[in-house]
């Protein structure tokens, strides 16, 4: 078993990272400050190619896997940037490459690669329904050649920096299912055909500042937009949700990796009572902790997207990765928040911005907590707990 990258993958983490580059602490410290999306930088992205990784060359893409996607995530962390405002189209446009008819494909994949079409925002979660994702009441009434929506979704991400959403809708109730993970549809939504019917509230939050409320109050969308048969919505977004899990996890190693870093050298740099404070064990071992977590999960990571790209469903250890990279790498942004001391809450230093956006991926897109229910019933075969 070879544990070296190829050389064409450390050509691609050298190339985001000259990239990344162009984009200084100031520029990540400026978006923070002003709650603003990075508009360049995702353009850069995208111009780049990097964003178009996962679509097949016949579509203009590079028709590489979930690993290569992970590595360019990464990177993007590990150099001090954020890869939370374009992520999404790596992983939701899964559900067309791996689910949609060739009609579908044909349409939206060769914009997508182009850069001429975002799909960044992804509908599923609701207020009553939280991470019980067969609960969603949004639904989608067929009429015709047409299905018309009703419902609300919460802390959907990017909706104004997007042209289209992928939206899980009810097309069934869910009293007249047999099982409840059945009557779920998903959808493409063109957000820019969606006029007053879609409503977008802003919702203020401590990080990933373009979070949102959507109101659909009969939002139309074609049949044709459908994607997969009417009511197999549920089983199509799993395999997404496990390259989601996978690309996270990426982005948390990325996070760890960049704590690791800083605090390694500011801890040899930075001189108290007459010596470097990164000779002091109570400095230097939480950050060799962190390094040995975080190696440790990249592991975990690689496994579960050689897998997801050899056409498997690993979900015991797309969920794992997610955890493990989580964890870890809030382990490093607190190694590395202790070791600044009072400088690391200082925005200067950018450590406080880094620690608000590692501690996301704890929570989202799927709590800790249910990753640890999933591994005991699924993986050691225990009692469901809740």
């Amino acid at each position: 078993m070879d544990f070296d990258l190829s050389p064409e993958q450390q050509q691609m983490r050298t190339a985001v990272r000259e990239l990344c580059g162009r984009f200084p602490p100031e520029y990540w410290r400026r978006m923070d400050q002003a709650r603003s999306y990075p508009e360049e930088f995702v353009t850069a992205l995208t111009e780049a190619g990097w964003l178009s990784l996962l679509i097949p060359e016949a579509y203009g893409g590079a028709g590489l896997g979930t690993l290569e996607a992970g590595l360019v995530l990464e990177e993007i962390n590990r150099s001090g940037g954020s890869a939370g405002p374009c992520h999404a189209q790596m992983y939701t446009m899964g559900a067309i490459v791996r689910h949609g008819s060739d009609a579908q494909k044909a349409r939206w994949l060769p914009d997508m690669a182009a850069g001429r079409l975002r799909l960044q925002a992804f509908g599923v979660t609701e207020p009553d329904a939280g991470s019980d994702t067969t609960r969603i009441s949004t639904f989608a009434e067929r009429h015709g050649d047409r299905y018309v929506i009703r419902g609300r979704k919460i802390f959907i991400s990017r909706v104004q920096h997007s042209d289209l959403m992928l939206l899980l809708a009810r097309t069934t109730p869910l009293a007249e299912v047999e099982r409840k993970t059945h009557g779920l549809s998903l959808f493409l939504l063109d957000l820019r055909d969606a006029g007053e019917r879609l409503r977008v509230r802003p919702l203020p939050m401590m990080i990933n500042h373009e979070t949102n409320e959507v109101t659909f109050d009969g939002v139309e969308v074609p049949a044709e937009n459908r994607i997969g048969a009417e009511g197999e919505g549920f089983r199509l977004i799993l395999s997404g949700m496990n390259a989601e899990r996978i690309l996270i996890a990426s982005e948390a190693l990325g996070d760890g990796f960049y704590f690791v870093d800083r605090a390694s050298r500011y801890a040899g740099e930075r001189v108290v009572f007459g010596r470097p404070i990164g000779q002091n064990q109570g400095v230097q071992f939480p950050i060799a902790r962190a390094h040995m977590a975080l190696s440790a999960a990249a592991l975990m990571r690689d496994k579960a997207a050689v897998r997801f790209d050899r056409g498997e469903q690993p979900g015991a250890e797309a969920n794992m990765a997610k955890y493990l990279a989580s964890e870890a790498a809030f382990e490093a942004a607190n190694a590395a928040m202790m070791a600044f001391g009072g400088y690391g809450l200082a925005t200067e230093y950018d450590i406080e911005r880094k620690f608000r956006e590692s501690r996301l991926a704890m929570i989202a897109p799927v709590s800790n907590n249910l990753v640890l229910s999933y591994v005991g019933e699924h993986v050691l075969g225990m009692p469901r707990s809740f």
